[in-house]
């Protein structure tokens, strides 16, 4: 008697998870990338770091700066007074410095006695701020302390020179940076992929076509053939930006890929497919893509890294993102200013949660290819 229920391997994907679950490090990482896969969520739904661009700090304020904003608020709300050096007896001067500062003193008192708001002065020339600098000075001196502090918050990572918060704006830039990369890595690899499956498969006509389309592509310097693009497009945005990226970015994915077409097309596995009757289609994308899955994905993480380094070159140039939209790239652009000036905080948050992304991204995609790769099983 045979056993009526038949037992089945576990297909490519399922051989791949198991191999992911027992590696801690690619665990780590993709726990990583799922964090900040909810960030870009929540950022792209307006739930955090919506408010980015409000100023609620202090320019240029330091990482937790508590009370260095109370003193800058008290030092704006109420000047110190003006002080008086010590008088030289030996100072030919002195007794016409002495009188020019009575008069002065005189004229003061007498302007804030009898002022009134909006009173002209000797040339007939009214102040529209008298009425407003008269309540100022008639204030308690902690009000005006209290009514300009309020408006300003502690922040942890500190403020840009416009006073955001920097991590707020680390996140939203993030949420740019990694649309940009992942989506034009996307795109980059699916045309690289495309071309070479079909120029490594048919060979002939087809893969010299594509290979003279190749050769058009590298022969132009990559920063140059990306400036000519957006060149072309003339459009700043950030589908501007992917499209560049994209577009220029599939030549390396397709050599690759079309060498492990022309390898895998003339292995048994292939030809069997062929004698069942086979399509050409599935051939191509059933029985020979998921052997060189692998390729492709770290080619995906490559490319990645490489477009979020892209964006920052094209955001320097201004080619990037536009005035208003906020990204590593023009985070960085800024940094270079502000650390001239010893304000280092806005570039260790940029290149710190890049940092982070790109170390994890690649580390599970290295897991990841070695758990799809065949040679392993």
């Amino acid at each position: 008697m045979f056993a009526s229920s038949s037992h089945l391997s576990p297909g490519l994907w399922t051989l791949a998870w198991r191999r992911l679950r027992a590696d801690r490090v690619a665990m780590a990482a993709l726990a990583v990338l799922l964090l900040f896969a909810a960030m870009l969520a929540a950022s792209m739904s307006g739930w955090l770091a919506n408010d980015w661009a409000d100023e609620i700090g202090v320019h240029y304020a330091p990482p937790s700066f508590i009370g260095a904003q109370a003193d800058a608020a008290h030092r704006t709300a109420e000047p110190a007074a003006t002080e008086v050096p010590p008088e030289n007896p030996l100072d030919p001067l002195k007794d016409v410095i002495r009188e020019l500062r009575a008069e002065m003193d005189g004229a003061s008192v007498a302007a804030a006695a009898g002022g009134e708001a909006g009173a002209e002065d000797s040339y007939g020339i009214a102040d529209p701020l008298e009425k407003e600098l008269a309540e100022i000075r008639g204030m308690p001196s902690g009000a005006a302390t209290h009514v300009t502090s309020e408006k300003k918050t502690t922040l942890p990572f500190g403020a840009d020179k416009w006073g955001h918060d920097v991590i707020k704006k680390t996140i939203k830039g993030a949420e740019t940076s990694i649309v940009v990369g992942l989506v034009a890595a996307l795109v980059a690899t699916f045309l690289g992929t495309l071309f070479g499956a079909l120029a490594g498969y048919f060979g002939g006509r087809t893969d010299d076509f594509f290979n003279w389309f190749y050769s058009i592509f590298t022969s132009i310097p990559y920063l140059l053939l990306i400036l000519a693009v957006a060149a072309v497009l003339q459009q700043k945005g950030v589908t501007t930006i992917i499209l560049i990226l994209g577009l220029t970015g599939w030549t390396g994915v397709f050599r690759l890929v079309r060498a492990e077409y022309m390898k895998h097309k003339e292995r048994e596995y292939v030809l069997a497919a062929g004698a069942i009757g086979g399509s050409h289609l599935g051939r191509m994308f059933i029985h020979i893509f998921p052997n060189i899955s692998h390729v492709a994905l770290v080619q995906m993480s490559i490319l990645a890294v490489g477009f979020i380094k892209s964006e920052v070159i094209l955001s320097f140039l201004g080619f990037g993102v536009p005035v208003g939209v906020v990204s590593w790239g023009s985070m960085l652009n800024e940094a270079q200013n502000e650390l001239i000036l010893g304000k280092w905080w806005q570039l260790t948050a940029a290149t710190g949660a890049m940092a982070v992304l790109v170390t994890a991204f690649s580390l599970f995609t290295d897991a990841l290819r070695d758990a799809l790769d065949p040679k392993l099983k």
